[in-house]
């Protein structure tokens, strides 16, 4: 065959494609060459054509050279092979035909043929009997004679197989409704559609049959796992003594996963069976709906006893023969990507149904205690033995559901929502319009009502707190859920309290207002009622005293949750910074819990009797002591001319307390004070006056140390 790269020259080539041409005259070529008087150069490029086409025939000829070499290379080493072959084979076909007519042979193979019945007999009975007592021996020696009979697999194959029958023979057994009917003394034959159903009044005895039942049904599981483990324990440990080949290697080779897809056939099988069971009898379905709990612990007990088929007590064999590695065996297969399901996921499948079924009834269970006390229209608070009864069903749920973390967070969720509904439908009837307000007697209905419903909902928070607490380990996602739920619980009881508590706030700043027209140079000062007859008091401090312990009777009396209230109310005295510790007396019995709006004012009283000088080298001041409060005290000691912040703004005390109280940062109210002394600078300068108050340069040396 040409060469491409020749034969594609020759086909480019002007000279050279005419020769290829199919209808090619030499005489024709050779007259247009002579008429054309290109004769030597035609010569000459036809003699370099005849040179490649030498050197491709040199070149075509060298490898037919080679291969005729390589053929008589190849039939000599035929020829020597025939010879090795021919022999042998005409032997054994002569031999063949000589042992047919041996009739002796017949015999012979019945011996063998029996004698193999016998062994494998043997070999069945010592590993049923080692898988039932788990003798690893017993096994190993059995599964050596097997795999001598070339019957391995197969044999793996029959005992896994014999044992997930059994075990769906112990699931069918368990939960059939006609032996458990059977299974009941005096039960009388019944009629047709009467066999999978207790007769009246023994359905306790059924369903104590039923759970015995359930519990030799996870011994029965239990037992099966612990088969199917003690096999593959056996298979990965067991090798050949002449191959030195594992078992379990064996196995994997062929592909079988017998053994691997054995807890998935245990999780099948309870699936299934367990749908089956319940659709034929409803009485079933009854009762693993309606306990839950219990079908969920003896789950839980069976896993906590396959653990231990999981732990690494042996190795086996990885997949790959090629590999190195020998990992951990187990039981159960290793998690795929995290959609799958864990085997303990897998296991509690079979139960999803029943899981379903019970929380929507568990809600149901806490729901309807709170529907039934706020009827359609209802405008009272449930009575004390009413929340007792909706606290009972929420307790018996949580306690019921502890058997598993799961359930108790599923549960603890559903508490939280019963919380919430309960929360929901006091809000409801709450008043919320200025009745519940209003600072008069007697108190208003609706701030009866309103404090009827905050003791409610504050013994709810109690009774379920309680209950919280007296859970043991519960998981922290659990108490978090139940957590919020009673957040909204004391969000609502703090809402309840707001326009009490804001009126009251209001009422005392009132009062408070009350102090700059006291006159306090006066000699005759009115003296304290409360056991303090050296203590001055003032007519504002008294009016104030009355007020509180008019409240405390009329109004905080009324609520349970004293301490919530007390805390407000303490915030918002605080806030006052100037009230004398009995006029507070009756809100707070000790008077240290007003923090430090407290060590402020004790901080602050000393100064009372300190000379503006003293006042400037006071150690408090900037430490306990702010600026802004020490200058606003030295305005009240200044002269007429030296007028406060809120008479330079042109603002209402009122409103100068309110921007006090929203701007609580220490450098907005130094700035407003040192306007409040520039503007005073100011005037004195406009007058022509040459002194300032004696009690300006103290003030400005307050406020240059502010700045430092």
């Amino acid at each position: 065959m040409m060469d491409a790269d020749l034969e594609k020259l020759l086909q480019n080539d002007d000279t050279f494609k005419q020769f290829l041409a199919e209808e090619f005259d030499d005489r024709v070529y050779a007259n247009n060459i002579i008429q054309g008087r290109a004769i030597s150069e035609t010569l000459a490029r036809l003699a370099d054509g005849i040179n490649l086409l030498d050197k491709e025939l040199h070149g075509q000829v060298c490898v037919l050279q080679m291969m005729q070499t390589r053929i008589n290379s190849l039939k000599a080493s035929v020829e020597r092979i025939q010879q090795h072959i021919v022999e042998p084979y005409f032997k054994i076909m002569t031999r063949t035909a000589q042992l047919r007519r041996l009739q002796v042979v017949e015999n012979d193979l019945r011996v063998v043929t029996k004698g193999r019945r016998e062994v494998e007999n043997q070999a069945q009975k010592m590993l049923a009997q080692g898988m039932e007592t788990q003798n690893q021996t017993q096994v190993g020696t059995a599964l050596q004679v097997f795999y001598n009979l070339g019957a391995l697999i197969t044999t793996v194959e029959e005992v896994v197989n014999k044992v997930r029958n059994n075990l769906t023979s112990s699931v069918k057994e368990a939960l059939d409704p006609t032996t458990l009917s059977q299974a009941q003394p005096n039960t009388g034959t019944g009629g047709p559609g009467r066999a999978a159903m207790p007769t009246p009044g023994n359905t306790a005895a059924w369903r104590a049959t039923l759970w015995t039942r359930m519990e030799q049904l996870m011994d029965h599981i239990y037992s099966a796992c612990g088969q199917i483990h003690h096999l593959q324990k056996v298979l990965a440990k067991k090798r050949d003594p002449v191959t030195h080949v594992c078992f379990m290697e064996e196995l994997v080779k062929d592909g079988n996963v017998c053994i691997a897809s054995f807890w998935d056939s245990v999780t099948s099988i309870l699936t299934q069976e367990f749908a089956q069971a319940v659709q034929g009898s409803t009485f079933l379905k009854q009762a693993f709906e309606g306990e839950y709990p219990k079908l969920l612990r003896l789950y839980n007990d069976l896993w906590s006893r396959l653990q231990h088929f999981s732990s690494a007590s042996s190795n086996m064999p990885a997949v790959s023969m090629m590999s190195q590695m020998e990992p951990s065996f187990s039981l159960f297969p290793s998690s795929g990507d995290e959609f799958s399901l864990s085997p303990e996921q897998a296991l509690k499948k079979s139960l999803a149904p029943f899981e379903t079924a019970y929380l929507s009834r568990s809600l149901s269970r806490l729901f309807d205690p709170i529907n039934l006390v706020f009827p359609s229209g209802a405008r009272n608070a449930p009575s004390k033995e009413e929340l007792a009864s909706i606290a009972k069903t929420i307790g018996s749920e949580l306690s019921v559901a502890s058997v598993d973390v799961g359930l108790t967070i599923t549960v603890a969720k559903n508490v939280a929502k019963t919380v919430q509904l309960y929360t929901a439908k006091c809000e409801q009837l709450l008043a919320t319009k200025t009745e519940a307000s209003q600072l008069c007697d007697p108190v208003t209905p609706a701030q009866q009502r309103n404090a009827v419903m905050v003791n409610s909902l504050f013994q709810l928070y109690q009774a379920v707190s309680k209950i919280v607490e007296g859970l043991r380990s519960p998981p922290p996602v659990a108490i978090d859920a139940i957590s919020t739920g009673l957040q909204g619980t004391l969000a609502l009881m703090n809402s309840a309290l707001d326009p009490l508590l804001d009126a009251i706030q209001l009422e005392l700043e009132n009062y408070i207002f009350k102090m700059h027209s006291e006159d306090f140079t006066s000699s005759t000062l009115s003296r304290d009622i409360a056991d303090s007859p050296d203590a001055p008091c003032s007519g504002y401090i008294q009016d104030m005293q009355k007020f509180i312990t008019g409240v405390e009777k009329s109004y905080i009396s009324l609520y349970e949750c004293k301490d919530i209230v007390f805390e407000r109310l303490i915030f918002f005295i605080g806030r006052l910074q100037v009230i004398i510790e009995f006029a507070v007396g009756p809100l707070c019995h000790k008077v240290s819990d007003l923090g430090r709006s407290y060590k402020l004012l004790r901080s602050f009283r000393p100064m009372l009797f300190q000379t503006p000088e003293d006042i400037v080298n006071n150690p408090s001041l900037g430490e306990s002591l702010p600026f802004s409060v020490v200058l606003h005290y030295l305005f009240s000691r200044a002269p007429i001319e030296l007028k406060y912040p809120h008479e330079v703004a042109g603002w209402s005390l009122s409103f100068y307390s309110q921007w006090l109280d929203e701007h609580e940062s220490e450098e907005e109210k130094l700035a407003l004070i040192r306007g409040t002394l520039e503007a005073y600078a100011q005037s004195v300068r406009s007058r022509g006056e040459k002194e300032f108050a004696s009690i300006y340069p103290i003030m400005l040396r307050i406020l240059q140390a502010a700045s430092v």
